[in-house]
């Protein structure tokens, strides 16, 4: 469950490292005592950059949209597995949802795919 203030590790090669989520787009909103929207795999967010690296071309400070491909908190399957990952990570995308950066970086969840993520998906070295 990604809200907002939280941190994500950024998965491609577009120069950033790390964006924190300020913005969650399309999301779910609970029902019961919370109201805010939760971003999980394949939901789109709005993210102000961190940390980047020297060169890149997106820069600390920048606002850009990405697509979540790994979350800490289980992601529950219709077939009743559940699949988690060690941290929250996203891929920046474009406004047209094509990924911006030519190379992805760790696994990414197969509820990519049912989203209509395809280019991700098949960047990706390792679909779980």
């Amino acid at each position: 469950m990604i809200q907002q203030q939280t941190y994500l590790d950024i998965a491609d090669n577009t120069g950033a490292k790390e964006a924190m989520c300020i913005k969650v787009l399309h999301g779910s909103t609970p029902r019961g005592k919370f109201k805010r929207k939760v971003a999980t795999v394949g939901d789109v967010i709005i993210c102000a950059v961190k940390k980047t690296l020297p060169g890149g071309d997106v820069k600390q400070g920048s606002i850009i949209r990405c697509v979540v491909v790994r979350t800490k908190q289980p992601t529950r399957r219709p077939d009743g597995s559940y699949v988690r990952f060690d941290r929250n990570a996203a891929v920046t995308i474009s406004a047209e949802n094509e990924p911006v950066g030519t190379r992805i970086f760790g696994a990414v969840a197969r509820e990519l795919r049912d989203k209509n993520f395809m280019k991700i998906v098949s960047l990706a070295s390792e679909v779980v």
